[in-house]
């Protein structure tokens, strides 16, 4: 609980900071910025992790019990969807296994599409974010908190499980495709 608060905490700061640089921008288009950009570099990250090295999970040192690559990727769309809901006041469209995913969704692609498709959804809620019901309370994990709040956590979230990622890729020889050098225009 404590996690999740301070994790909304940062994201309400991050959107502010966005408000404030946004200069005529709605929330909505703020938000949906900044999860283009997250979403961005996740998906690029679980697009390159081999589908053999899905399952991959460190083992060496203080990692005992931590998620797969698969796991976490499979976590972050079920908590997108769970959020989207949220925001919507709807039930996710689809299973997302207690925040888990769905258990018999194995192959990379359906994973990569599971993702895909959670962040259209949860484009399609931050969208319904405006002036007149930012402020309008949602629950999410059984706790309180106004629609825009709820719609920045859903930029942040993915971020911390994006970093758990990039380690997994250089453990495996992957350099994560944001680190990888741009092409010079």
């Amino acid at each position: 609980m404590k996690k999740v608060n301070w994790l909304l905490g940062a994201a309400l700061l991050l959107a502010c900071c966005s408000v404030a640089s946004a200069k005529d921008g709605t929330i909505a288009t703020v938000l949906d910025k900044n999860l283009g950009n997250v979403e961005k570099e996740f998906v690029s990250a679980a697009e390159a992790m081999p589908e053999e090295k899905y399952t991959f999970a460190p083992t060496e040192g203080e990692f005992k019990g931590v998620r797969s690559f698969a796991a976490q990727v499979k976590h972050v769309a079920a908590v997108n969807y769970v959020i989207a809901a949220a925001v919507l006041g709807e039930k996710p469209p689809v299973d997302t296994g207690e925040e888990a995913g769905p258990a018999s969704m194995t192959s990379k692609a359906d994973i990569v599409k599971f993702l895909k498709d959670s962040f259209a959804y949860l484009h399609k809620a931050n969208a319904s974010i405006n002036e007149k019901n930012q402020l309008d309370v949602v629950e999410l994990f059984g706790m309180k908190f106004a629609r825009s709040s709820v719609g920045t956590f859903s930029t942040a979230h993915p971020f911390d499980h994006y970093g758990q990622m990039v380690e997994y890729l250089r453990m495996n020889g992957i350099v994560p495709p944001a680190s990888r050098p741009q092409p010079k225009k």
